[in-house]
């Protein structure tokens, strides 16, 4: 590409204006065919981590506020809190509720944290995400329950990820007693890992990427501001999780699952660190090659 300035300077004397700009065409393509590696290379194909809200972010707003708010932090996918679609609405409610994302230009892809504590709630579970939709259940069913939950996942073909919930949780604390129950299960049976509360845990939230990546179906994205029991929520980026690294993991494993935003800070007016946190993971991805 660089040779041919040299070229023009040459012939500039005795070309015509037809022929200098016939030279001057050459050079742009040239110059085009050098800034668009996308053209250049062949067989490079665009890869992006899908990035939703985990809606309990919103807890002290209502269904449309929620819509809203999620559509303007420019996230495509939603998982709802039961707040924001009733565990017990009905089906007509329900569809509503799906229309209502759908319209917004986003995708309702799951429901939770659901609690399974009988039989009942796990029918009802897997009932809510039919008629909703969704092809996700955040639950926490308990440990009785799992042989029960596993049989309704073939029934329904609606996969099940299992929330840890860190220090203080008994049934499930850390992404490894979750693996425990269910690594005999159907594949669709697997992890929601919540980062803060694995990094609260003392476990690094890149192990369990590497270790579980096969059964990892969701994702909770946060920031904490220590990694001891009690570290609290902060806006990504001003803590102490190394997010670049983890979402530098999660690109190069091609992770398919969606990654969701829980902001649990400021619940009477989170969208400005949810905001700050979005950008500053658009900022982490946009710097990877």
């Amino acid at each position: 590409m660089f040779l041919l300035y040299p070229k023009i300077k040459v012939l500039m004397k005795g070309t015509t204006r037809r022929d200098f700009l016939k030279i001057s065409g050459i050079t742009a393509a040239a110059s085009f065919v050098a800034i668009n590696p996308v053209e250049a290379i062949p067989n490079v194909k665009s890869y992006k981590l899908n990035l939703g809200l985990a809606s309990y972010s919103f807890r002290k707003f209502d269904q449309a506020q929620t819509i809203a708010m999620t559509k303007r932090a420019g996230l495509d996918y939603i998982c709802f809190k039961s707040m924001h679609l009733p565990l017990d609405a009905s089906v007509e409610d329900l569809k509503e509720g799906a229309k209502a994302v759908s319209d917004a230009g986003m995708n309702l892809y799951g429901g939770g944290v659901i609690y399974m504590k009988s039989k009942e709630e796990v029918d009802q579970a897997f009932e809510y995400a039919k008629n909703a939709g969704m092809s996700l259940i955040v639950g926490v069913p308990e440990h009785e329950l799992i042989n029960y939950t596993n049989e309704k996942i073939k029934e329904y073909d609606i996969k099940v990820a299992i929330h840890n919930h860190g220090p203080g949780d008994k049934k499930y604390p850390s992404p490894e007693s979750v693996i425990e129950k269910i690594k005999d299960m159907d594949p669709r049976f697997g992890l929601c890992m919540d980062i803060g509360h694995t990094q609260r845990i003392g476990v690094d939230p890149l192990q369990v990427v590497k270790k579980y990546f096969s059964r990892l179906l969701d994702i909770h994205i946060k920031d904490v501001d220590k990694a001891k029991e009690d570290g609290k929520t902060v806006e990504i980026g001003r803590g102490v999780i190394n997010i670049p690294k983890f979402l530098t993991l999660l690109v190069d494993m091609r992770y398919e699952g969606v990654v969701s935003f829980e902001y649990e800070k400021d619940a009477e007016d989170p969208l400005p660190g949810l905001c700050e946190s979005v950008g500053y993971v658009h900022g982490c991805l946009d710097s990877i090659a």
